[in-house]
This record gives structure tokens, C-alpha cells and sequence, in this order.
């Protein structure tokens, strides 16, 4: 008796489509899984079994062999319990026959009672049977939130084997999921403001610009001045996601099985690793690889905090994820490639002590260690990051004045104000922002007058400037002239950008 029925797993970020071959011979008992299965999958076999009998139905005890097709592809994960529990049931001729579950895919993982469990990987998994044209899909009712945020395909939501078996008996009908309007509420309230920030008013500029474009900023300054509070106020500044950039950021959580119960990732990410993080860590890997810290920022923020203490061949790694704003890993089986456009936010002191340059507090380092403590970040590295400033100490006076400064949503006006321009020149690129534009773009929508061509060309000589440095530069520099409503980038934008990108001596 054979039987075949489909199920979902995940490849990277994405949803692949598997097809579940079951086959029932006379002869010993056995129950075998083939098609390249990882040891999670395999284990569906008692999963299997105890769900069919606990559920009122009879496990074949015959040869049984499932196929995972295709059988080249690595199956991982426990989405495949449901399709082949099916599967079962419809080779022996349990009430279900083939042309029941012909074109509907089935996915979550089974219990012993019966029960279907959540899985991660929902939403992509929908994504792409929608996408292959598929009309219904089974997933558990725990993962419904996700179910309900793409349109074109039913989704039902099962609570156990047994109630899907008497819809598709037609004994009691199911309701397939209403669907979710993913931009219904993208306006967030956070429980931290820029207002509470003191005095800083060069870094709070540039938290500004490098919100506004998506630029990359490293601060330099001594414990306590307020480095990470800027950092943990940026994402308050940075306009909601668009429908894409949500989808997108939830895809990723949701195969990371970091998904909240809400089902749809409205805020966008903020990710701050330790400095003891590996370097799979922070850019994905595994035996299956899986998104790591780059790409769980996709469309955020990663905050890297003491940025020398991490290992130096991991931030070495972070070269490509800025660069092209995706990061490959390679394994002997696949090749995987992870969106990684997020927004970097570094902080460091300027010496191992830490108060290297401040008025109040006498360094104690030796100027071997502070040369060995910059050491650490090679110049390839910091070319990649577009904004670079040093913070000084607040003052007193600064830190009692009951003056509240500009509050996260009017800042947050003027950087939505200068995305919008940026997204109406950049329409049909598939870039968001400026930090993003490649050379083509860069030379299509950065051109300079004639002026503002002598300010950058006389510092590009006197700062030793390298071509990738020019041409963030010119990023930098739209980036303000658009927070200025400017078409054109003038000399100051200019003097402006340069500043910001040179005035750290590391």
C-alpha cells in the first residue's frame, strides 16, 4: 500500500517543499525514515507511531518506509511529523484516501497523545506554498498568528491529529484563517526616549543622520558617557518598517523560533551580543546553519558594545555582511546565503582604562597597550563604517538641567521625512536607504557642483581618504542634504560628512 502526501521544511530562511512517500509491505515490523533525515527527523518515528494509536487509529505493523524527497536535501526539524502520520494513515486505509489529501501540505510536529505543536518556520513555509500555488495548508494552532499574514492560500489551524482527520473526512469542517493586516499598527511605543539623553548634542546629530540613511557609527569615549544609552535609543528614531522590511524580519525570527506570540515583528530588531559571542554566533552557522546575530539585526540594529574585546578574526567576518549586506555560508552539502542589512552601532573607550583625552581623569596606560588596544580593529574594518566620533564627559550642570531635550518622535519625523526621499529616488532598486546604494547609485544620485566638488577633493588628498571612504563620503552627505530637504548636496553637507567620518584618531 502506498500513499504519498506533503510536508514543509526549512532551507536557510526559506520554506522547501517535501514530498512524504509512505509505503506498507507485509513482513517484520519496521519503521524506517530515508531522504537524508537529521536525527530530529528520525526521531519522528515513536512520534509517529504513539500519535496514530493514541488518537483512536491503527499503526500498520508491517514494513513501513517513508521517502523525504527530494532525498538529496537535508531535512531537519520536526515539521514533517504531521505529513507523515498522514501519510500513514492513508496507505492503511483509515478513513482518508489519497485524492483527501492530494495538493494540501501539512505541517507541525506531533506529540504522543496526538497533540500538534508548535514548529518554527511557519510563516516562510506559508510563504512558499503560496508561492508554488498551493490552496490549503495544515499548520498547528499555536503558530496561527503566522498563518494569518498571507493572503491567497487557506490556512487551517489543527489542534490535533484527530480533528484534522474528521475535516478532511468532511465529519467537521474546519474555517480556514482570517487574514492579518501586517501594517495595521506598525506605530510603537518604547519604554526608552531620546529625550532622556544629556547633552551629547554631536553624537545625538549623528545618531540622527545615521538613522536616517542607515549608516553604520562607531562612538569613542570614556565609561559613562553615555555611549550605550544612545545605542538603545536609536531604534526610537528609525521609521517603521515597511510591509517588505516586516516580512522579511519576521521570516527570520521565525525560522530562529524567536517569533513572539504575536506573530508578526513590528519593531525592528535590536541585537546587542557579548564580546565573548563566536563567531557562528554573530554570523550563523551549524552542521543546518542557522541565522546568527547579522541577520537577526536584518532591517535593525546590532550593537556591538567594547568592540575591541571581541575576538579579532570574528569582527574580521563583518567585513562582507557590511560590504554587500548579506552573509554566504558554505557547507559540504549546501550553500546558504542570509540577509544582513542591519544598521552597526560600535562603542569602545579609547584606551584599555578608558579615559585616554579626559579632563578630569588621568590615563594610566602604557602607550604600547593603547597602540595594541586600537590594534584591534584592523583599518578594513573601520573604512566600512561611515560615521566615527568621539563623546566627551557630561558636564554637571548638563546632567541637572531640567531642560528636557528633543524627544524620540520629533526626531523620528524628520528621519521618516528624509527615508521618504530617499525611497522615492530610490524606487525600483530595491534599496530602503542610502547606507545602501552601491557605486552605480552613488553616481547617479550623489553627483556634486562645483563647489561642493573642491571642499571633498581637497580633504580626500589632506586626510588620505580611500575610494570606499569617498564614495561613504558622498552617503553620508545626501544623507544630510535630504534631512536638510536639499536636491542638492552642498559644500557644508559635505565639511559635515567628512567631519563625522574623521574626527576619531583610531
Amino acid at each position: 500500500m502506498f500513499a504519498k502526501t506533503l510536508g514543509e521544511t526549512t532551507v536557510g530562511i526559506d520554506g522547501a517543499l517535501i514530498t512524504v512517500e509512505v509505503d506498507i509491505n507485509n513482513g517484520l515490523p519496521k519503521f524506517d525514515v530515508v531522504g537524508l533525515p537529521t536525527t530530529a527527523v528520525k526521531e519522528a518515528r515513536e512520534r509517529v507511531k504513539s500519535a496514530i494509536t493514541n488518537s483512536g487509529f491503527v499503526f500498520p505493523m508491517g514494513n513501513n518506509v517513508i521517502n523525504l524527497a527530494p532525498a538529496d536535501l537535508k531535512k531537519d526539524g520536526s515539521s514533517l511529523d504531521l505529513p507523515m502520520a498522514i501519510g500513514v494513515l492513508v496507505a492503511n486505509n483509515q478513513g482518508i484516501g489519497q485524492a483527501e489529501v492530494d495538493d494540501k501540505i501539512f505541517v507541525g510536529e506531533l506529540s504522543l497523545d496526538g497533540g500538534i505543536r508548535k514548529v518554527s518556520g511557519v510563516l516562510p513555509m506559508v510563504m512558499e506554498a503560496q508561492r508554488l500555488g498551493y490552496k490549503e495548508i495544515f499548520i498547528p494552532a499555536e503558530n496561527e498568528a503566522e498563518g494569518k499574514l498571507i493572503p491567497g492560500i487557506d490556512v487551517y489551524a489543527v489542534k490535533n491529529l484527530s480533528q484534522l482527520v474528521n475535516h478532511l473526512q468532511g465529519v467537521s469542517p474546519l474555517i480556514p484563517l482570517p487574514k492579518k493586516n501586517i501594517l495595521s499598527n506598525m506605530e510603537r511605543a518604547y519604554s526608552v526616549d531620546f529625550a532622556d539623553v544629556k547633552g551629547q548634542p554631536v553624537a545625538r546629530r549623528a545618531m540622527e543622520i545615521a538613522a536616517a540613511g542607515g549608516h553604520s557609527i562607531l562612538m569613542v569615549g570614556s565609561p559613562g558617557c553615555g555611549k550605550t544609552m544612545l545605542a538603545r535609543r536609536l531604534v526610537t528614531i528609525m521609521p517603521p518598517m515597511t510591509e517588505a522590511e516586516a516580512l522579511e524580519v519576521t521570516k527570520i525570527y521565525s525560522v530562529s523560533g524567536k517569533l513572539g506570540s504575536g506573530g508578526i515583528m513590528l519593531e525592528r530588531p535590536f541585537r546587542s551580543p557579548h564580546h565573548s559571542t563566536s563567531a557562528n554566533a554573530l554570523l550563523g552557522g551549524g552542521t543546518v546553519p542557522k541565522p546568527g546575530e547579522v541577520t537577526l539585526s536584518h532591517n535593525g540594529v546590532l550593537f556591538l558594545d567594547e568592540f575591541p574585546e571581541f575576538e579579532r578574526n570574528t569582527l574580521e567576518m563583518l567585513r562582507q555582511p557590511l560590504e554587500d549586506g548579506e552573509v554566504s555560508i558554505s557547507r559540504v552539502k549546501a550553500q546558504m546565503c542570509f540577509p544582513s542589512k542591519f544598521l552597526l552601532v560600535a562603542a569602545q573607550n579609547p584606551c584599555p582604562c578608558g579615559y585616554l583625552g579626559d579632563p578630569l581623569r588621568q590615563c594610566t596606560c602604557k602607550p604600547k597597550d593603547i597602540e595594541g588596544y586600537r590594534r584591534k580593529i584592523s583599518g578594513p574594518l573601520l573604512d566600512r563604517i561611515d560615521i566615527q566620533i568621539n563623546l566627551t564627559r557630561v558636564g554637571f550642570d548638563e546632567l541637572q538641567t531640567k531642560a528636557a531635550g528633543e524627544s524620540s518622535s520629533v526626531v523620528r519625523q524628520r528621519v521618516i521625512a528624509a527615508r521618504n526621499l530617499q525611497l522615492d529616488r530610490l524606487e525600483g532598486t530595491g534599496i530602503y536607504c542610502n547606507a545602501q546604494m552601491t557605486r552605480k547609485e552613488v553616481e547617479k544620485f550623489c553627483a556634486l557642483d562645483e563647489a561642493a566638488q573642491k571642499v571633498l577633493e581637497k580633504y580626500f588628498s589632506a586626510l588620505h581618504l580611500s575610494a570606499r571612504s569617498h564614495d561613504r563620503v558622498l552617503k553620508v552627505a545626501r544623507t544630510i542634504a535630504d534631512l536638510d530637504n536639499s536636491g542638492q548636496i552642498q559644500p557644508k553637507h559635505i565639511a559635515e560628512a567628512i567631519q563625522l567620518r574623521t574626527s576619531v584618531n583610531a
